[in-house]
């Protein structure tokens, strides 16, 4: 029970530590133009998204996969990036929802970059050959992106509701911000 705890706490503050935030920044913009009523497909996102981080995750664990640090620390912000302009292109347009298969398929795909990430620290404290400690670590990922997805769900509800910002509007202001955040990150993970 003991290590259950261990890996879901690391699961947990993987997400949620402040000093790591590309997890959050990409949590934000993805779940930017969604509200409540849209649940199920947030759910489908988030899920899809620790499925991928898990499988790199695995794939690293076991040496099936490797990929220099260099070029995923640099991919990581590009995801956000990505994510980001996404909203930009398509806030405020009702064809969002037509390429809803694609868009699962890039968050599976980012999640797979952002668990790279986490590989070289998560094989040296699991030892690299279990698959147990792996799944503890993905469930505290998803609880912990669960609470940042409420928390953004939240702010959209209180922005657009409240405050009477257009849901328009909103998308540009937060996915404006993020961008602006990413944009110091691209420059100091620059591979070349």
């Amino acid at each position: 029970m003991t290590e259950f705890l261990l890996y879901l706490k690391l699961g947990l503050t993987h997400v949620l530590d402040w000093q790591a935030y590309d997890h959050v920044l990409f949590l934000i913009v993805l779940v930017a133009a969604y509200n409540f009523s849209n649940w199920k497909r947030i759910i489908i996102l988030v899920s899809l998204f620790t499925l991928g981080h898990t499988i790199s995750l695995l794939l690293a664990n076991f040496n099936v996969v490797s990929v220099s640090s260099k070029w995923i620390e640099f991919l990581i912000p590009v995801t956000i990036l990505i994510t980001a302009i996404y909203n930009l292109g398509t806030s405020g347009k009702n064809n969002r929802s037509e390429k809803v298969g694609l868009f699962y398929f890039i968050t599976l795909f980012f999640g797979f970059i952002h668990g790279f990430g986490f590989a070289t620290y998560f094989k040296m404290i699991s030892g690299g050959n279990e698959i147990l400690p792996l799944l503890e670590f993905a469930l505290g990922v998803e609880i912990a992106q669960i609470i940042v997805v409420a928390a953004v769900l939240i702010l959209n509800f209180l922005f657009q509701i409240i405050f009477r910002f257009s849901k328009r509007d909103w998308v540009l202001v937060i996915s404006s911000i993020v961008i602006g955040v990413i944009i110091p990150m691209l420059q100091n993970t620059w591979p070349l």
